[in-house]
């Protein structure tokens, strides 16, 4: 039996600036459209804190530094893969920020965010961003059921 899976690795970063604002991206994807932080796929061969680094970057014009792992998302796709999205925060940036073809970057006040049309199940991954005490959001399947637990 071999321990090996389909695996697909992506990334998500919550920017903030330290005075109660982050930054957000309103996502133009009609896979996952609505307000989301920035990011996106691992790349082959290339290291996770990289791949926030460049992704950020090509989605806002940032340059992040120190992102730091704080959860975890992931759930089977309905091609049998596993899909992960490792999820990163920092305040430390410089840059000009500009928007991309991923979707209109601009900051708010972190207190106005749950005031926009998020992504689905976004508000959940919020608290992996801001908890101290869970680390993982995983969705799986009860019976014929789609259901999701913090861990």
């Amino acid at each position: 039996m071999s321990r090996s899976e389909n695996v697909v690795l992506t990334n998500m970063c919550m920017i903030y600036d330290g005075k109660g604002s982050v930054l957000v991206q309103d996502r133009v994807n009609s896979n996952w459209p609505g307000i989301t932080f920035p990011g996106g796929h691992v790349n082959e061969s290339e290291s996770f804190a990289d791949s926030v680094i460049r992704e950020v970057y090509e989605e806002t014009g940032l340059t992040i530094t120190s992102p730091t792992l704080c959860g975890i998302k992931q759930f089977q796709t309905s091609e049998g893969e596993r899909y992960v999205v490792l999820l990163y925060k920092t305040n430390k940036f410089e840059g000009e920020l500009r928007s991309s073809q991923e979707g209109y970057v601009f900051w708010i006040k972190r207190e106005e965010l749950l005031n926009y049309n998020l992504a689905d199940d976004f508000e959940k991954m919020l608290q992996l961003f801001e908890s101290e005490d869970i680390s993982e959001l995983y969705y799986f399947k009860e019976g014929e059921r789609l259901t999701s637990k913090f861990l």
